[in-house]
C-alpha cells in the first residue's frame, strides 16, 4: 500500500532541504574565497616618509622562498629598532602619519615593510607567506651594521599582531607590542559570521592564542574599548595566555583603526614608559 505524504509536509521538507543546501554551499563558497575576506592589499604608494620630512632608506629584500619585498628604514636617535608588522589592508604608505608620530615621540628607528602582494612587494599574501616575510625582514635588520640585533622590538597591529607573535616564537625580540590583536581567524569567523559554520573549513588560522604561552619577553598589549571589529575581550584573551612580564593598556574611546589618534599623548606616553623599562 502506497503512503501519500500530505502536501504541506512535502513542501516543508523541501524548504528545509533547500535551506540546508544553501547553507552548505555558502559555507563551501566562503571557504574557497577566504583569501578575499582576510587580505585587502593596495598596490599604489601615494607618498613616502620624505613627504613628512623624515629621512629614510628605501630597501628591497628577498624572502627565503624568493619573493622580493619593499620596505622603509627610518633611522632614529635611540638604539632600539621598531620592526613593524602592519594590518591586513592598504600598504606601508597608509601608515605614514602614525610612523611620523612614533618617530617623533619615541625616537626609535622604524623598519616598516609590506607583505607580499602589498604595495611594491611581489607575490600574493598568505599566512605562511606573511610569516616568511616577517622572518626575512628580521634577517635583513640583523644584517645591518647600525642595528643591534638584541634591541629589536616587534610591533604588530591587528593581523600584523599575529605575524609578530609567530615571529616571536621563532626568534624572541627585545620586547613584543601587540595592538588590537585577535586570538585566531576561526575566532573572528565565529564572531563575524555566527550563523555560518565556516570556521572548520578555513585554511588560514593565524592562531596566536595557542602560541602565547611560548612568549617569555616583555609584552605590551594595547586595545581600544570601542573596537567593534576585534573586541576588547579578544585582546585580553591573548594577554592572559602569555607568560612573563606583561602589561595591558586600554585605549579609552578607541576603535580598531584610530588607536593612536584617539589615545593621543597618553598612548605615546604608555609606549615610552614601556620601552624605557627595557634599558
Amino acid at each position: 500500500m502506497m503512503v501519500k505524504f500530505p502536501k504541506r509536509r512535502f513542501v516543508s521538507r523541501l524548504l528545509i532541504f533547500g535551506l540546508a543546501l544553501a547553507l552548505l554551499l555558502g559555507v563551501v563558497y566562503i571557504g574557497m574565497i577566504e583569501h578575499h575576506f582576510i587580505y585587502f592589499p593596495l598596490p599604489e604608494l601615494e607618498a613616502d616618509p620624505s613627504n613628512l620630512g623624515l629621512p629614510f632608506e628605501e630597501v628591497y629584500f628577498v624572502t627565503q622562498d624568493g619573493v622580493k619585498l619593499h620596505s622603509w628604514f627610518v633611522p632614529g636617535e635611540k638604539d632600539l629598532v621598531w620592526l613593524w608588522c602592519h594590518g591586513n589592508a592598504g600598504n606601508i604608505g597608509h601608515r605614514l602619519e602614525n610612523l611620523a608620530l612614533l618617530h617623533r615621540e619615541l625616537g626609535v628607528s622604524i623598519f616598516l615593510f609590506d607583505y607580499r602582494g602589498y604595495g611594491r612587494s611581489e607575490g600574493k599574501p598568505s599566512e605562511k607567506g606573511t610569516y616568511l616575510d616577517a622572518e626575512a625582514a628580521l634577517t635583513y635588520l640583523q644584517s645591518r651594521e647600525d642595528v643591534d640585533g638584541s634591541r629589536i622590538i616587534y610591533f604588530g597591529r591587528s593581523l600584523g599582531a599575529a605575524v609578530a607573535v609567530e615571529l616571536a616564537t621563532r626568534q624572541p625580540p627585545a620586547a613584543l607590542i601587540l595592538e588590537s590583536p585577535f586570538p585566531s581567524v576561526p575566532y573572528m569567523a565565529r564572531r563575524l559570521y555566527p550563523y555560518l559554520p565556516v570556521w572548520p573549513l578555513l585554511r588560514t588560522r593565524y592562531d596566536s592564542l595557542s602560541k602565547m604561552e611560548q612568549i617569555d619577553v616583555p609584552l605590551l598589549v594595547l586595545h581600544g574599548d570601542r573596537d567593534d571589529i576585534v573586541p576588547l575581550e579578544a585582546g585580553r584573551k591573548l594577554f592572559e595566555a602569555a607568560g612573563g612580564d606583561k602589561l595591558f593598556y586600554t585605549i579609552r574611546g578607541a576603535g580598531h583603526n584610530d588607536t593612536y589618534a584617539v589615545g593621543g599623548q597618553d598612548y605615546f606616553d604608555e609606549l615610552r614608559r614601556f620601552i624605557q623599562g627595557l634599558d
